[in-house]
C-alpha cells in the first residue's frame, strides 16, 4: 500500500472544488482524479468530499485531512525547491499570466531574454485583460497593474505607471483644451475598458464620467485615434508618453494626474517562491526598473 497515492489529486480538488479544474492542474484525466480519490476514502473509511453538479466541498473529516495533506505536500515541495536551488541554475515550467498590452511590450520580450540565459526554465504564458484565479488555474505568477483588491495573493512591486490625459494639437486646434474637469463632458473622450477616468482633485481621488464616439478595449486603438485627431484619450505612460515628449500628442490637466500606481508580481501565499520563479521575479523587477530610469 502506497500512502501517498491520492494525496496530490484530493489537495488539487480540495483546492479547485472541482474534478476537472484539479486534473488540468495535474495534466491528468478527471477520471482518473476521480480513481484516486474514491480509492482514497475507501482506504481511509471516510467520505471526503460532498458533491453535487455544481460543486465539490470537504466533509469536516475532509477538512481536517487536507489540512494535514497540505502541509505534507509543502514539506515535498520544499524540498524539490532545496535540491532545485542546489543545482544553482533555475529549471522547470512557470505558468505565468499578463495583460495584452502590458505583456506583449514589456514582459514578453523580458521573458525571452530570460529564456536566453536561463535555458533550463520553460513558460506557459497566458496573455489577458482577465483577472484569473491563480490558484484554481495553477499559475505560479501574475502580473498586475493599478491597485490590487486581492488580499490573499503575496505582491512584490516591479515597477510603476502613472495615466496620461491627452489629444492631438490638430484637435486641440480644433476645438480647444479642458482646463478644469468639467469641461470634459464638452469634449469627445474616447473609451477604454470604463466610461469614467480617474483624476485628483483637492487631495482626493475623484472619477469623472466621459463620453464620446469610440468605445474600444485596446490602448493602441485608443492611441491611434488621438493621433488622428478624433477625441481625447486617458491612458498610460507606456502608451503615449512619447508621443506626448514628441509633441504629436499634448498632455493637459496635469494638475489633477493620480500618483503613480503600481505594477506588480503577484503569488500565492501557499505557493512557495521556487528558485525558478524568484529568480525571474527579480530579473524583472530590474529590467523594468531601468526602463524607468
Amino acid at each position: 500500500m502506497y500512502l501517498w497515492d491520492g494525496i496530490s489529486e484530493f489537495v488539487a480538488v480540495a483546492e479547485a472544488e472541482n474534478f476537472t479544474l484539479a486534473a488540468q492542474r495535474l495534466n491528468v484525466s478527471t477520471a482518473h482524479v476521480s480513481r484516486q480519490i474514491g480509492a482514497l476514502e475507501n482506504r481511509l473509511g471516510t467520505k471526503l468530499f460532498y458533491r453535487t453538479t455544481r460543486k465539490v466541498s470537504l466533509t469536516e473529516e475532509g477538512t481536517i485531512y487536507y489540512r494535514h495533506c497540505r502541509q505534507l505536500q509543502t514539506g515535498l515541495e520544499e524540498a524539490e525547491r532545496a535540491i532545485t536551488d542546489l543545482k544553482g541554475s533555475p529549471q522547470g515550467l512557470v505558468k505565468l499570466t499578463a495583460p495584452v498590452a502590458y505583456g506583449e511590450k514589456f514582459i514578453m520580450p523580458l521573458l525571452n531574454d530570460f529564456m536566453v540565459q536561463y535555458p533550463s526554465v520553460e513558460f506557459n504564458v497566458d496573455l489577458t485583460n482577465r483577472t484569473l484565479d491563480l490558484i484554481e488555474g495553477g499559475y505560479d505568477l501574475a502580473i498586475r497593474l493599478g491597485k490590487l483588491a486581492d488580499s490573499s495573493l503575496m505582491a512584490k512591486p516591479l515597477s510603476s505607471r502613472t495615466h496620461y490625459v491627452a489629444a492631438s494639437p490638430s484637435y486641440v486646434e480644433k476645438y480647444g483644451e479642458p482646463h478644469t474637469l468639467s469641461e470634459l463632458n464638452q469634449h469627445n473622450c474616447l473609451i477604454g475598458n470604463h466610461n469614467y477616468w480617474r483624476f485628483i482633485e483637492n487631495g482626493r481621488e475623484r472619477n469623472i464620467k466621459v463620453r464620446g464616439n469610440l468605445i474600444c478595449n485596446s490602448g493602441y486603438a485608443l492611441r491611434d485615434a488621438a493621433l488622428k485627431g478624433i477625441g481625447i484619450v486617458q491612458l498610460p505612460d507606456y502608451y503615449i508618453e512619447e508621443d506626448i515628449h514628441a509633441g504629436r500628442l499634448i498632455s493637459f490637466l496635469d494638475a489633477h494626474r493620480e500618483a503613480k500606481e503600481g505594477i506588480w508580481a503577484l503569488y500565492p501565499q501557499n505557493r512557495h517562491l521556487s528558485a525558478k520563479v524568484r529568480v525571474f521575479v527579480d530579473y524583472l523587477a530590474e529590467k523594468l526598473a531601468m526602463e524607468n530610469a
